[in-house]
């Protein structure tokens, strides 16, 4: 038994006990409201999940287990992902166990591959499409459906999630940079390097022209930083919802990437990026101030959106784009790339401030990150997608496996018609 899956055991019946007294004595409590233009609005800030993982607060961004995500930005993802699950950082043993457990996994079947050279890759399909038919394709290695189907008991589902989880989360860097090489053509696919952690050994297998431990560092960065951000957005709530029926982790988290490979959801950091390369083409390189300032109010006043700022959710500055800055400065400080990045943060929230536009004039973590990746040669913006879907991972199988260990039931809200909401707001 590995050392997470024996802390989880520790953990597990304290919080099923939790659960089960919330239900017996405040069952009938009620915690939140709905107004109509919730209903009709995508049920945005109404309080009906439950997700122990992460919160966004208002004023200070994400909280991961309540660690600011600012104080986890020197992290090694794997580090964040066993806090994710047990509330705690690992000691040194623990680990280098979970380490050790995530390259015993990290295999991709050869099949698999077989699949990918021969019928994935060969219309050029979006990265996103070929990450989510792989995972679908290896659902067949469930061990939670294997199990499942050969009568396991209620108590054991959190522990054949957890296997799958590490399952796949092993084999995420060689895929998603095998998927990486193989859809734009970079070669041959680079083996692993077991000595390495695992977010580096993702860098060392994309390959990337000049990429070194710079490089390796900006992946650490870039899979705590989008690693994880509540229960209610779009990838999150369908892996939830899905897996809520018993569908395995497979199932579930195919349905969370299918939810990021959305345009409203997964899209932004790509946008971004062009708004910044549209900026240099426009200008023929860095433009002054007072240009990039006169051309911010023309956008604005067209209709138009700067993207990467304002928030769902945030009032601040999200400190993910500034843990991205500060890396910037560090790595690329004069790249042209990176300077209108910097111009923009210095201009763009006095002028939306200025024109009363936005209730979050500041920027979240989409106004930066592409840039980064553009400096170390990741310059297909249809990968950034998978990049994002391969941190987000982490929280989504997380969080499953806290759903099984809590016990959480299939979801099933009420829907009522147009008609009926109409009667029940004249009456």
């Amino acid at each position: 038994m590995s050392l997470l899956k024996d802390k989880l055991a520790e953990q597990i019946p304290q919080l099923r006990e939790r659960v089960q007294s919330l239900v017996k004595d405040y069952g009938k409590k009620v915690v939140s409201d709905i107004n109509v233009e919730q209903m009709l609005g995508g049920l945005r800030g109404v309080k009906s999940l439950i997700c122990d993982t992460s919160e966004v607060v208002i004023d200070q961004g994400l909280i991961i287990r309540g660690c600011p995500i600012d104080e986890l930005a020197s992290r090694l993802p794997e580090e964040v992902f066993w806090l994710l699950l047990t509330g705690e950082m690992p000691n040194k043993r623990e680990l280098e166990d979970l380490q050790s457990e995530l390259k015993k996994r990290s295999k991709v079947p050869q099949y698999l591959w077989s699949i990918l050279k021969t019928c994935l890759v060969k219309d050029d399909p979006h990265p996103m499409t070929i990450l989510i038919s792989s995972i679908a394709i290896l659902e067949r290695e469930s061990k939670f459906a294997y199990h499942y189907s050969r009568g396991m008991k209620k108590e054991q589902y959190w522990e054949f999630a957890l296997e799958d989880a590490l399952d796949l989360i092993a084999l995420l860097p060689s895929l998603a940079a095998g998927i990486y090489r193989l859809r734009f053509n970079k070669g041959h696919l680079i083996n692993s390097r077991l000595e390495l952690d695992w977010a580096s050994d993702f860098a060392h297998m994309l390959g990337v022209e000049g990429g070194d431990e710079e490089f390796a560092k900006l992946m650490r960065l870039y899979m705590v930083l989008h690693c994880d951000h509540e229960g209610g957005n779009v990838s999150a709530r369908a892996c939830h919802t899905v897996g809520s029926a018993l569908s395995d982790p497979y199932y579930a988290v195919v349905a969370g990437l299918s939810g990021l490979a959305g345009p409203l959801h997964g899209l932004a950091n790509q946008e971004g990026i062009k708004f910044v390369l549209d900026v240099l083409e426009k200008f023929h390189g860095v433009p002054s101030d007072e240009d990039l300032r006169k051309y911010v109010v023309d956008i604005l006043a067209s209709g138009r959106v700067i993207p990467g700022y304002g928030h769902a959710v945030l009032r601040v500055t999200d400190p993910r784009f500034t843990a991205f800055l500060e890396y910037g400065k560090q790595v690329m400080p004069d790249d042209p790339r990176f300077q209108v990045v910097e111009k923009l943060y210095e201009i763009v929230p006095k002028v939306l401030i200025e024109g009363g536009k936005a209730k979050n004039p500041w920027p979240n973590v989409d106004a930066s990150s592409g840039a980064l990746l553009q400096y170390f040669g990741i310059v297909e913006f249809d990968y950034y997608t998978l990049l994002f879907g391969v941190s987000r991972a982490l929280g989504l199988c997380a969080q499953l496996v806290l759903d099984r260990a809590m016990g959480f039931p299939i979801t099933r809200p009420k829907s009522v018609t147009l008609d009926w909401l109409v009667r029940a707001v004249q009456s």
